[in-house]
């Protein structure tokens, strides 16, 4: 049985949950909450095994709710804003709910969920496999293992990828390093950002990645040696 709470701050879409959650046999909908700070103390004192989240909402969003709580636990994301999907899938979640859903697709959600419980045990947050990102109106998957460098050019990023063209896509460099397991990115430069399993080798405070030459700026520099040598 999942155990399972919802936050949304719009009473009819928790009515549906309460509605969906009771037609199934192997989810219990513990409780649900329209104000975030009541749902954050109730995950103190009784961890549950799912959240379902509402992105937008007045005072904190669904996305930076999940982010802040203390317990590993799977989340399901809801909202009417697709936009918004990029962000749940880097953050791992389950699954991402379009509102208004189908029951169908409830089950679906749900489904995923429990099978995850089942293999895993209670979900635990683990580094992304995946960079999505929005690239020429399409929302681009990238495996992270193949990312070599990001760039950044005024209010865009290139990021390099071996054998292709750079996905160019708009966001800032503080914003992409919250998305990418910290243990194998680094800044090293106002404009760079690097793969530190790709780097082979480091000359002058000048790194070189598939034959691209990229500076160290002193303000990295000891930071990233104590990371290269570590490796």
């Amino acid at each position: 049985m999942l155990k399972a709470i919802a936050l949304d701050d719009e009473p009819p879409a928790l009515s549906v949950l309460e509605n969906f959650c009771a037609r199934t046999d192997f989810v219990r909908l513990e409780k649900t909450f329209t104000r975030p700070k009541e749902a954050l103390l109730y995950l103190r004192k009784s961890p549950v095994d799912l959240l379902f989240l509402d992105i937008q909402m007045p005072s904190i969003s669904g996305i930076n709710f999940y982010k802040s709580i203390d317990q590993k636990t799977g989340v399901i994301f809801t909202t009417a804003y697709s936009e918004y999907a990029v962000e749940g899938f880097n953050l791992d979640a389950t699954d991402y709910l379009l509102k208004p859903f189908t029951f169908e697709r409830f089950l679906q959600a749900i489904n995923k969920a429990r099978a995850r419980l089942e293999q895993f045990g209670t979900p635990e947050p683990s580094s992304p496999v995946f960079l999505f990102v929005r690239s020429n109106y399409s929302l681009v998957k990238i495996p992270i293992e193949e990312i070599l460098i990001i760039e950044s050019q005024d209010d865009y990023l290139k990021i390099h990828l071996p054998g292709a063209e750079p996905v160019v896509t708009r966001m800032t460099m503080k914003t992409v390093l919250k998305k990418l397991p910290p243990e194998k990115f680094m800044r090293v430069h106002r404009s760079f950002i690097v793969a530190m399993e790709h780097v082979e080798q480091l000359r002058n405070r000048v790194i070189l990645i598939a034959g691209t030459m990229i500076p160290v700026s002193p303000n990295y520099y000891e930071r990233f040696m104590l990371q290269f040598r570590q490796r």
